[in-house]
């Protein structure tokens, strides 16, 4: 399968007459947009807000993220199953709005799963969004039976998000980008003698599927993972569209669709490929609820590691606490197939960094890179606005903040400064692969 992403290099984005793309500049006919978002009756109100990076700019509760982009040679949707029937994707050619995303933002509420950005002053360095023009979807929907829930689908608003972002990278379409990546991996039986003689490597990704109802959580072609078995993807169908993000997720643990679609981990894989590695491929993998269901998916993708005849594997798990037992169940059942495994994830150690970083424990995941703690407390100064709203933090439930605690009160104080746990970071501990932070050891 051979994949080309042209890009299109955006330097600025702003409001005029007309969508289009010219000189770096991508320019968004908001009424148009506005009127293209609302043809969804469950959205209410809607409108488009533009931050840029070193902005006084403060955004919640963030939802999603998604790169605009749009298929070239098809006329298919990005996202298939969600905005679109569905088709295969991974090959042929598509067009990408780099520098840029479109978020899902709540004009009044938010859930469990939704996080913030800063886009400038201490904030930004720990979210890669604030280095991004973010183009944010603020709005509302009538989904009135999820109002005061703490875990919210936010599906209206979620999928309002992924339409946007696809309505704004049809503005490039027809023309010529200004770089051209390309991502070919042939058939794993097909290489050739010099590549099979290298060390094989394959990815597993486990992706959020938790939820036991339909509507939470990521989604493969459209389909909810909480009814997946692990399966063996090509790299190119995830980050060309196949996967899509949920709305359940402590916030920094999260993979937006923005980070399936720019997985670093799998352009890394390729560039080595060839190289000093056979890649393999992705299993995609799940996240479960029952200790069978976690060693049933374990079994699975050891087994198709093994068949695959992989040395060794990257495994990253999206998410903590009942995702780790998942995680080290896997690890160590790709250990015992005899794969060599490196894993990939957040901790949650306690504010005091004293507790067990990982719910579930194994001497056999020996190789472990950690990209953070969710329940690191943070502080920051006001920003001069607000996308969103400010209150959501503590008031409805976000993972990392809250309405009042003996010592520290609440999670927004009245001159607009917060408090939180880096858990509501917006994806901020990036585990797919571009996670800023660093280790120390004492």
């Amino acid at each position: 399968m051979k994949l080309e992403i042209g890009n299109f290099h955006v330097k600025d984005v702003c409001f005029g007459t007309e969508t289009s793309f010219s000189n770096g500049t991508l320019i968004i006919d908001k009424q148009a947009a506005i009127d293209y978002i609302k043809e969804d009756e469950h959205i209410t109100t809607c409108d488009i807000q533009i931050a840029k990076p070193g902005e006084s700019i403060r955004i919640v509760p963030v939802k999603e993220a998604i790169e605009p982009r749009c298929r070239v040679n098809a006329d298919h949707p990005l996202f298939p199953g969600v905005t679109g029937e569905v088709h295969p994707v991974g090959e042929g050619r598509t067009h990408a709005l780099k520098g840029c995303s479109v978020l899902a933002v709540g004009e009044h509420w938010g859930s469990f799963g939704d996080g913030l950005i800063d886009m400038s002053g201490e904030g930004a360095k720990y979210s890669l969004f604030s280095s991004l023009i973010n183009i944010c979807l603020v709005a509302d929907t009538d989904e009135e039976f999820e109002r005061h829930e703490q875990q919210k689908k936010n599906r209206a608003l979620r999928w309002g998000a992924h339409r946007l972002a696809e309505y704004l990278g049809n503005a490039v379409k027809e023309l010529q980008p200004d770089d051209i990546e390309e991502y070919e991996l042939g058939a794993i039986t097909k290489r050739s003698a010099e590549v099979n003689a290298l060390p094989s490597v394959v990815y597993v990704l486990q992706g959020q599927s938790q939820m036991e109802e339909d509507g939470y959580n990521d989604l493969v072609y459209g389909w909810d993972m909480n009814n997946y078995l692990p399966t063996l993807m090509h790299p190119n169908e995830i980050i060309d569209g196949a996967v899509i993000s949920g709305s359940f997720m402590p916030c920094s643990s999260k993979w937006s669709t923005y980070d399936f679609q720019n997985n670093p981990t799998i352009k890394e894989l390729y560039k080595e490929h060839g190289k000093s590695i056979n890649f393999l491929g992705v299993i995609m993998s799940n996240l479960n609820v029952s200790l069978e269901q976690k060693e049933r998916s374990a079994v699975y993708v050891a087994q198709i590691a093994k068949s695959l005849g992989a040395d060794g594997a990257v495994l990253a798990e999206e998410g903590y606490g009942n995702p780790d037992a998942d995680f080290i169940a896997c690890f160590v059942a790709l250990e015992d197939a005899g794969v060599k495994t490196v894993g990939v994830t957040n901790e949650c150690t306690g504010r005091d960094g004293q507790s067990q970083p990982l719910v579930a424990l194994d001497e056999k995941a020996n190789a472990i890179v950690s990209c953070g703690n969710v329940s690191q407390l943070i502080r920051l100064p006001a920003m001069e606005r607000v996308i969103g709203e400010l209150e959501a933090l503590s008031r409805d439930g976000l993972s990392g903040g809250w309405s009042g605690d003996e010592i520290l009160g609440s999670s927004v104080k009245e001159d607009g400064s917060i408090i939180m746990e880096n858990n509501a970071m917006f994806c901020g501990d990036q585990v797919s692969g571009w996670s800023p932070k660093t280790m120390t050891e004492f």
